[in-house]
């Protein structure tokens, strides 16, 4: 099932402050090359369950996405503990996407 865009944008420091692995999408309901990319990240998620995933409706203006440098759609942002470990910017291939959120579910050495 797809995750829908949150309606209320999340501030910065909530993201900063959250804990775990989080993969933190940037996009649009509109979006072709965000559409094209769903059923990548779907794929991607299911094969690591203990993400969490945040689907955010960037626009112009929009103080998250700019806080992130987000230019394109879909960017998808790999965080742990609220720290960006990888970044994914229209990606083409479900391992792409795993790549990331490998680097995000590994445990801590």
């Amino acid at each position: 099932m797809s995750t829908p865009f949150e309606t209320t944008e999340p501030t910065r420091a909530a993201i900063d402050a959250r804990r775990g692995p989080l993969l933190l999408e940037f996009g649009s309901p509109t979006c072709g090359h965000c559409r094209r990319a769903l059923p990548l990240v779907e794929q991607a998620l299911a094969a690591q369950p203990g993400v969490a995933h945040v689907k955010v409706a960037d626009g112009p203006g929009q103080p998250l996405g700019r806080s992130f440098g987000v230019k394109l759609w879909p960017t998808l942002i790999f965080l742990r503990d609220g720290v960006e470990q990888a970044r994914a910017v229209r990606p083409q291939s479900v391992g792409e996407i795993a790549e990331g959120l490998q680097r995000v579910a590994a445990p801590l050495a």
